[in-house]
């Protein structure tokens, strides 16, 4: 199926979401190692959680991106 120029607008930008939050948390990594190595280990535990956090997210944006490609996106409301 062809996307229209919204949907592929759409699409790239959840994708560019996406990487920019996958590069974050490599960084962050970075940073938490650095902190352990300086003895940092409640600094570095916070920074483990933002990774964790951004990983995710990372994840759920590549997911929605590839519903507006496929044209099947669904959203169930909080209960």
């Amino acid at each position: 199926m062809w996307l229209n120029d919204s949907e592929q607008e759409l699409r790239r930008d959840l994708q560019g979401l996406a990487s920019d939050l996958r590069w974050s948390a490599v960084e962050l990594l970075r940073i938490e190692q650095r902190l352990r190595e300086l003895g940092s280990e409640g600094d570095a535990q916070a920074v483990q959680r933002l990774c964790a956090l951004f990983q995710g997210d990372e994840q759920k944006l590549a997911g929605y991106a590839e519903e507006v490609k496929a044209k099947v996106i669904s959203r169930n409301k909080a209960q």
